[in-house]
């Protein structure tokens, strides 16, 4: 077939060869005509279909083919990320790959597997980094560092973070100036003792479960006098469906106590049935976020979730605790929806936070932050009265861990008994107590914690502050189809 292509008044004929698939090199030619001419801000995006016609998004390229020749028109328009950009980017990367030693591997990897290891993406950092640092200096500009974490992405599809602006924020965020890249800079600066050392500013999480949140609530919500009522009434009501109604009712108000700092501890004091009547927990949840939100957990982490994470486990470095969790003793180990619930403490470990007074801790002892065995028969008064205050986690009764009896959430040396029978509901309701109660995360859980709620739940997504690593394994798991 015969193109003829026309900027202006300039025109040229090109011809395209036919495959059994179609023209596929009808793409490629399109995007080398319009890098010929310097058309940086034009937006490629062709599709070919059987009857030989494309159309490119923002009406930016037409072309029709009904005859032997096809005349093609391409026009300039403004655009953020350009088809030109991208393909550069793609090849800047590219070409920096191969000039250095153990470049070929990485793309090699990729053609393979279709993603990255763990390893194979700290050497690709490693190794852009060294090549903007040769051209650019120590200090690369911002424009520079962007266009490197663009090319990563176009280069490597599957790492691109789908639930973030541009995909890229992973590996460089410019307006909080994070990511692999910015963090692999700083540590070359600091090595390589060209300038001086600048403080590097800590991770500034946000405290998402504590955030105040504006509620449109159905239920007539009691206030004044009615509300005290109320709440007299629930001390002494022994109707559990009245309860109920009446906790949802004040909803309004036990939210505006846990926001309060100097009240938010009395909250169990104040509304003592949460902790003999089951399934408050959750309905408080549903009232702020609804049905849907409420019940994504349970839905999207047996079948999506749980089969991603065993795989990826498995390419860890093995050791007893990670041994033990993937292939759920069950005499002694957890089942093994709980099981895979604590191998996400393997991929995204705790980290230190930069404070002398609290020393990182491994993903083993971080488990006793999120779940604690109690063997049946004991005294779960006596258990309170040796745990340290801290955040919620969850506490089994049982024969053993892989038959467990009953749930509580423990929190304010408190036992909140779970509705919840079977783990995975008990670790739903533990997650959602965080909200309801306003309570931060476990400071080595952050990552943790923040995955589940903005990859599982899909929670302030966008909002909440996220590690390059949670962006990471979210973009892994989300192009594993």
């Amino acid at each position: 077939m015969l193109v003829k292509v026309r900027f202006g008044e300039t025109q040229k004929y090109v011809k395209v060869a036919e495959t059994e698939d179609g023209y596929d090199d009808f793409s490629t030619f399109l995007q080398k005509v319009v890098l010929q001419h310097d058309l940086s801000s034009t937006s490629l995006e062709s599709t070919m279909s059987d009857n030989s016609s494309v159309s490119v998004s923002g009406d930016s390229l037409l072309a029709s083919s009904d005859s032997s020749d096809a005349t093609v028109i391409v026009h300039t328009n403004g655009g953020t990320r350009t088809h030109a950009e991208r393909e550069a980017a793609k090849e800047m990367v590219r070409n920096a790959l191969q000039v250095k030693p153990g470049g070929q591997v990485i793309l090699d990897e990729y053609d393979k597997l279709r993603s990255l290891t763990d390893g194979t993406r700290r050497r690709l950092v490693n190794l852009l980094v060294a090549n903007m640092v040769e051209i650019h200096g120590m200090i690369p500009p911002v424009s520079v560092r962007t266009k490197y974490a663009l090319g990563i992405i176009s280069l490597f599809p599957s790492l691109k973070d789908p639930y973030s602006d541009n995909g890229y924020e992973h590996f460089y965020d410019q307006q909080s100036g994070s990511g692999y890249l910015a963090w692999r800079i700083k540590t070359v600066q600091r090595n390589s003792a060209a300038q001086s050392r600048r403080s590097s500013t800590s991770t500034a999480y946000q405290d998402s479960p504590k955030r105040k949140r504006e509620v449109s609530c159905t239920d007539k919500q009691l206030l004044g006098e009615e509300c005290r009522e109320a709440i007299s009434f629930l001390k002494h009501s022994t109707d559990e469906s009245a309860v109920k109604e009446k906790m949802r009712a004040t909803f309004q108000y036990r939210q505006t106590l846990v926001q309060d700092q100097q009240c938010s501890s009395t909250v169990l004091d104040v509304f003592p049935r949460f902790l003999n009547i089951t399934g408050l927990i959750d309905q408080d949840f549903t009232m702020m976020f609804g049905e849907e939100v409420s019940g994504r957990f349970l839905a999207k982490w047996p079948t999506f979730f749980k089969p991603r994470i065993l795989t990826e486990c498995r390419k860890l470095t093995s050791n007893e605790h990670i041994e033990e969790l993937l292939y759920s003793q069950h005499d002694t180990g957890w089942d093994s929806d709980l099981s895979s619930i604590l191998l996400l403490l393997h991929l995204l470990p705790p980290t230190s936070k930069g404070h002398k007074k609290s020393a990182k801790i491994s993903s083993c002892q971080a488990v006793d932050h999120v779940v604690r065995y109690l063997q049946m028969g004991a005294s779960v008064e006596t258990f309170l009265a040796g745990v340290e205050p801290g955040q919620p986690f969850l506490l089994c009764v049982g024969e053993n861990k892989s038959s467990i009896q009953r749930y509580y959430i423990i929190i304010d040396h408190k036992a909140v008994p779970c509705k919840a029978q079977t783990s995975l509901a008990a670790f739903d309701e533990l997650f959602k107590a965080h909200f309801i109660f306003s309570v931060n995360y476990h400071e080595s859980l952050y990552n943790f914690y923040t995955f589940i709620q903005t990859t599982v739940f899909n929670i302030d997504v966008g909002h909440a502050k996220e590690s390059p690593r949670v962006r990471e394994l979210r973009a892994r798991f989300l192009h594993d189809t």
